[in-house]
């Protein structure tokens, strides 16, 4: 997240000097339409707050974790399945939904991406602490009795590392296509719209 902040100043700080460059009494006006340079500013500035830039992407894809047998990451299989405190979740985007932060990292940097290719991404249900998942066991039943519910305290909604879209039949090919390249994969046959997380051993 430090690391995001420090590129949103950096970048504002640049495009700060272009505008400054470009409005000095020195230089010559331009009649050139692009665009003003207040819009260019708030188009990066929303881009970077957004998480839309490949470097973030990249890096929240592709960095590495000490996994358990289970490939879970050491840090989280310590507070236990769906007992994950507030500061190891992050935010998805604008909604109620939380990850374990670099699983919303790179939900966040594909739902900007998907939008982009003119692919909306919803989100219908996200992290899911123990209680909620005996909650849900009870009302859908079980998968080992025909039900749409993990035993509570396997799930992997329990680690934030699941997110359950909305998805339409659009935006299903375009996961198909590229979830892997933000660390997604879809891992439960009869659930089309469960997509869940899966870091990289170090």
């Amino acid at each position: 997240m430090n690391s995001r902040i420090a590129d949103i100043q950096s970048r504002m700080i640049a495009l700060q000097t272009q505008q400054a460059a470009k409005t000095a009494p020195a230089q010559p006006t331009t009649t050139q339409s692009t665009g003003g340079s207040g819009d260019e500013f708030a188009a990066q500035l929303r881009q970077a707050l957004a998480g839309n830039n490949a470097p973030s992407t990249a890096a929240a894809a592709n960095k590495s974790y000490s996994l358990n047998s289970k490939g879970i990451p050491t840090e989280l299989a310590a507070y236990g399945n769906g007992k994950i405190p507030a500061n190891a979740l992050e935010q998805v985007g604008t909604t109620r939904h939380k990850l374990w932060a670099p699983a919303a990292q790179g939900l966040n940097d594909m739902i900007a991406d998907a939008k982009r290719d003119g692919v909306k991404i919803g989100i219908t249900d996200s992290y899911r602490p123990f209680e909620e998942q005996v909650d849900l066991a009870r009302r859908k039943g079980l998968y080992s009795q025909g039900g749409l519910a993990a035993k509570p305290g396997t799930s992997e909604h329990g680690w934030g590392m699941a997110t359950d879209l909305d998805l339409d039949s659009k935006a299903q090919a375009w996961m198909r296509k590229n979830a892997d390249k933000y660390g997604f994969v879809e891992n439960v046959p009869r659930e089309p719209w469960h997509w869940a997380y899966k870091p990289k051993s170090a």
